[in-house]
């Protein structure tokens, strides 16, 4: 009877693990702090990836369930197999693709500085040197600015953090991608922008580095996005007004 037992408890765990290696369900992870690509509303994450990622899930018929964290814990959890994939205006760079596998990009972006109007010390990004800058621990402006020689750099776990200390004074100036910017700048009166050419970027949906079915199945669903008309409606959305 024990024997009996046994194997039919085995059987079911076998059960439950072959429907946990079958799930429908994409475990995201990401930063919910860039907007307009992925943010809190009403403390739901929502945002242009956020849209973007639940259209290619439904594509390949898979549920979205989203992991909140720091930016730069998000690639040591798909490499630990934590979560599937990551979607935080994450930049492609052959640094990470030594790690992770990446989509084709969905979009381009470059450096901006943020600055407070009552303080514009700094009118360039060459002219960040000498000061104290901000940056989001593991963003592109993270390593952008950190090969400027006499830049005292404050890193910070998020965005919000760095806006903060721009505008109590506590730095000079904030390095970080355009759009959340400019996103930055349209909501605080007493901040401003200042465009440049440099670290011009493409985001991707980073993958398991052996999870190559996957990212053919997500590029596939990219395609589809952008030529029946989503990927616009998308853009329409969330920038028609930057």
């Amino acid at each position: 009877m024990k024997k009996m037992v046994v194997g039919i408890l085995l059987f079911v765990m076998g059960l439950g693990s072959l429907t946990f290696a079958n799930n429908d369900i994409l475990t995201v992870g990401t930063n919910p702090e860039f907007q307009p690509f992925e943010y809190l509303e009403d403390g739901e994450i929502v945002g242009f990836d956020v849209d973007l990622i639940e259209a290619v899930a439904e594509i390949i018929g898979k549920k979205i369930e989203w992991r909140s964290m720091a930016f730069d814990g998000l690639l040591p959890a798909l490499q630990s197999k934590r979560i599937d994939a990551i979607i935080a205006g994450m930049t492609v760079t052959e640094e990470r693709q030594k790690f992770v596998n990446f989509s084709d990009p969905y979009f381009q972006t470059n450096q901006m500085i943020v600055i407070n109007k009552s303080n514009p010390v700094v009118e360039s990004f060459e002219g960040l040197s000498g000061h104290s800058v901000g940056v989001v621990l593991g963003y592109t402006g993270d390593i952008a600015v950190s090969e400027i020689e006499g830049v005292r750099v404050t890193r910070y776990n998020g965005a919000s953090e760095a806006i903060i200390a721009l505008k109590a004074q506590k730095v000079d100036a904030v390095v970080m991608d355009s759009e959340p910017a400019k996103q930055y700048a349209k909501q605080n009166s007493d901040l401003d922008v200042i465009s440049t050419d440099v670290a011009k970027e493409e985001y991707a949906i980073a993958i398991g580095k052996e999870d190559t079915a996957l990212v053919e199945e997500i590029n596939n669903a990219l395609k589809i996005i952008k030529e029946n008309g989503t990927y616009d409606e998308l853009l329409e959305k969330y920038f028609s007004e930057n």
